[in-house]
């Protein structure tokens, strides 16, 4: 009997390799973009997928501009921020951060669907947002994934 056969295999730093993956994010819900965004940079599309380990590709999106909300939250719903000094509490609409810095609901939505630890920290390095259409990442070559 092989007892090698029976051995799990999990993937370290050395062993896992990181691609890139490009994602129009044009006319798509920001909930369901953020969601596979989210699995993509963890790595859980890969078959050696370790869950304490950043195994996942890096993500470039593009057009986060353009993303759509549904029902009223681009004017119900409310986002804080605290910039850590006393009454530092600040509220905006999704409406208003995609007026002023349009990528960041992307990478707001995102980042709350990543571990609160320092692998999601690092996980969170992997995610490059983009209000347009272009990108420099262009010579990593990201392959497109359609949703």
């Amino acid at each position: 009997m092989d007892h090698q056969s029976y051995k799990t295999a999990f993937a370290n730093k050395a062993t896992v390799e990181k691609g890139w993956v490009l994602v129009d994010a044009r006319d798509k819900v920001l909930g369901r973009v953020a969601s596979q965004v989210a699995s993509i940079i963890r790595g859980k599309n890969k078959t050696s997928y370790t869950p304490h380990t950043d195994c996942g590709d890096h993500v470039v999106v593009i057009n986060a501009d353009k993303v759509r909300m549904t029902g009223k939250k681009w004017t119900d719903r409310v986002i804080f921020t605290h910039s850590g000094y006393n009454g530092g509490q600040r509220e905006h609409t999704p409406a208003q951060i995609r007026a002023k810095h349009p990528a960041r609901l992307v990478e707001h939505a995102v980042r709350g669907m990543l571990p609160k630890n320092r692998l999601g920290r690092e996980l969170f390095r992997s995610l490059h947002v983009y209000a347009g259409t272009e990108h420099p990442h262009t010579a990593q070559q990201p392959k497109e994934i359609k949703f």
